[in-house]
Formats: structure tokens, C-alpha cells, sequence
């Protein structure tokens, strides 16, 4: 995509009932009229977020709390803002209206809650936390303090994404039949070794599938509807000193009837885009990282070739597949907008807590089966 595409794609606004942008141009408005934001902890994910805030259409950053101070410092010398000493600092500055958190998986609740308790709106990095109930204690924290709740699941704003949705809103699938989630990626040994909490069930909540693999299967749910069956297996197979699986293979059983597969894997050299596929009577389409490698439908309309021309080479980077940094930060953006937008008007972002816990709920199902050796029912 290039910059002027790229801009023209992050200036648009989205309702939640949209399936693609609508073209209403954002106006920027001014640090005196933008939320405050604060975020807590300084690991690699929170330089999307600072760079998303920057971006941002009525959203600024305050500053940073990291529990290793320097971490911080280093952080505020890169994007701006302050160093807070203590999150409790950071919650009493009255120029933070909104807290992002970047912590990992498994330490999301505590801040989220003390955040809510404070009367800060919260967004959360994916995936809002590790199991349902402390999922539960963060949604219920912020619905008893009246504050938002969001977490980035960006995926689902891309535009290829949104066409897939409509797609499936409009039936053009026909009978859908399958929906599938491959996620082969690659991550080396020193990937796991670099930080303490990694490859934890405690932090990390899992591996490939908890950890890589969640966006797909947020992206599925969202497209498929709820699943009522799975059987799975899963192993560790190239990685050391880790608790969690590195391959996971779950079959489903959606509500709507239709059958499907979750692949997910880090230890296939050199990785590949991460692919959703969903097929029926009357159609098929292709989802890799946000381009549509394939859109063939029984009854073609007038877009379908122009659709099939510009979702062809959509994505710029490696989309992590082998490198977690290796994404771009435009999807954080149209979610922090999004995010931004509800606490402005008082509505709901459209990735709320409820939509966050989905795929949660549904991978913890997957290492149930996978640790039992039993089909699941849901």
C-alpha cells in the first residue's frame, strides 16, 4: 500500500455495523482537546501503541510506567511523555483520562482493574488476559467504574477483513461449509529465552496459539460465529525451557454446522502470512495477513474484480511471521481511534471487553481437549 493509500486509509472512521470504511475524513484535533493517555509497561508491544497514539485523531501520550525504571526512560526518549515512578503516580496525573496496557498476558488484570477503580478508561493489548475469569474481573471492574474498555484485536479493521464480513453478512457464501486459521510461523529459541515470563502458562497463558495465533482466531470467531465443538492436540517440539505448546492443531464444529481447522505452530522456519480461509456453496475467499488471495463467488458483482485487484498485495511487512516486530502500526491506530471515539460519544468500541474474551474462551477449550485427549463441548 503506499503512504497516500495508507493515509487515506487511516483518516476514514468506522461504525461498528460498517463492513469497510466509510469516507468521512478525521480532523486532528488539538492536545487541549484530545485524551490523555498513559501506558503501563515498556516491552516491545508498547511502541505500537505510542506510535498509534501519535496517530491518533484525539488521543495524546502522557507518559510511561514500567516497574524497571530505566525501561521507562528509554521509552519516554523514543516517543515522548514522562516517566511515572509508580502506576499509582500515574493514575493520580488528571491528564490521563485513558490507560493502555502492555504488560504481559497473564499481569493485564491488576493494572486494568486498579486503572477502572481510578476512572480511567482502559485498553489493553491482546489478549485481554490469560484465562475467563480474570477476563471476568477486568469487565466487571470497568462496567462498576462506567469506563470504556477495548482491546486490540486490529486485525479485524482491515479493510480485506471487513470485506470478508460483509461478504458472510450478505450471504454470499452461501451454505458456509468451513472456516480454517493457519498461523505457521517461526520463533527462535532466543525469542523465548528473552524474557522471563515467555513460554509461561502464568504470563504468557500459552504458547503459539495464546501468544501468535489469537488474532486468527479472534478474526474466525468474528467471521464464523461460536464454535460448540473441538477436539485438539498439541506438543512442544523445537523450543526448550518453556511450559507452553509450540504446535497446536484443533478441529471445530461451529453453530452454524460448518467444520473447520485451527493450525497454529512457531517452529515452521521461516514462517509464512497467517491465513484464514472460509468456503460454502456459492462461494470462497482467502484471507493472507490483509491481502485476499483468493474472492470467487457463484454470483459476481461489479466490485468483486476490483476488489480482487486492490486487496492483491496489501501487506507491507512480514506480519510477524518470523519477526514479532515486523508488523506496522496503522491497525493499532484505527483501533486506538475507534477506542478514542467511544469514550468521546459514549458508545461501545467495537472490540469490547465481551468481543475480547471470545477467543480466550475458545483457546483455553482448545488446550482442555488438547491435555485431556477429549472432544469438548462447549
Amino acid at each position: 500500500m503506499t503512504k497516500a493509500a495508507m493515509k487515506t486509509y487511516l483518516d476514514r472512521s468506522f461504525s461498528p455495523t460498517s463492513a469497510i470504511p466509510t469516507l468521512f475524513p478525521r480532523t486532528k484535533k488539538t492536545n487541549n482537546m484530545s485524551i490523555g493517555i498513559g501506558i503501563v509497561g515498556a516491552g516491545m508491544i508498547s511502541n505500537f501503541h505510542a506510535k498509534a497514539i501519535a496517530d491518533s485523531t484525539n488521543g495524546h501520550l502522557v507518559g510511561c510506567y514500567n516497574r524497571n525504571t530505566e525501561r521507562a526512560e528509554e521509552f519516554v526518549a523514543k516517543h515522548g511523555g514522562r516517566v511515572f515512578k509508580t502506576l499509582e503516580e500515574m493514575l493520580a496525573d488528571p491528564e490521563i483520562g485513558a490507560v493502555s496496557v502492555c504488560t504481559p498476558s497473564g499481569a493485564h488484570a491488576e493494572p486494568a482493574i486498579q486503572a477502572a477503580e481510578a476512572g480511567k478508561h482502559v485498553m489493553i493489548e491482546k489478549p485481554l488476559e490469560v484465562t475467563q475469569e480474570r477476563c471476568d474481573q477486568i469487565i466487571a471492574a470497568c462496567e462498576k467504574a462506567g469506563v470504556q474498555l477495548g482491546v486490540t484485536f486490529q486485525s479485524r479493521f482491515h479493510e480485506s477483513s471487513r470485506l470478508m464480513k460483509k461478504a458472510v453478512e450478505e450471504g454470499r457464501f452461501g451454505k458456509i461449509t468451513m472456516g480454517d486459521a493457519y498461523v505457521k510461523w517461526y520463533r527462535s529459541q532466543e525469542y523465548y529465552d528473552s524474557g522471563a515470563w515467555r513460554g509461561t502458562w502464568k504470563l504468557d497463558g500459552g504458547g503459539a496459539l495464546m501468544n501468535q495465533a489469537i488474532h486468527s482466531v479472534d478474526l474466525l470467531l468474528w467471521l464464523m460465529g461460536d464454535v460448540s465443538e473441538v477436539s485438539a492436540m498439541a506438543s512442544t517440539m523445537t523450543h526448550e525451557r518453556i511450559e507452553v505448546e509450540d504446535i497446536v492443531v484443533a478441529t471445530l464444529k461451529f453453530k452454524n454446522g460448518a467444520l473447520g481447522v485451527i493450525e497454529a505452530t512457531t517452529t515452521t522456519y521461516p514462517g509464512a502470512l497467517k491465513r484464514i480461509e472460509i468456503g460454502g456453496s456459492e462461494g470462497s475467499a482467502i484471507l493472507e495477513e490483509e491481502d485476499l488471495t483468493q474472492w470467487e463467488f457463484a454470483n459476481e458483482t461489479d466490485e468483486d474484480e476490483a476488489i480482487r485487484k486492490r486487496m492483491a498485495g496489501m501487506t507491507e511487512t512480514g506480519g510477524g511471521a518470523s519477526d514479532p516486530s515486523a508488523i506496522g502500526h496503522h491497525g493499532h491506530t484505527a483501533v486506538f481511534n475507534d477506542f478514542l471515539d467511544a469514550i468521546t460519544e459514549g458508545t461501545s468500541p467495537q472490540i469490547n471487553g465481551t468481543e475480547g474474551r471470545r477467543s480466550v474462551a475458545l483457546i483455553n477449550v482448545i488446550y482442555e481437549s488438547a491435555r485431556t485427549g477429549k472432544t469438548v463441548q462447549l
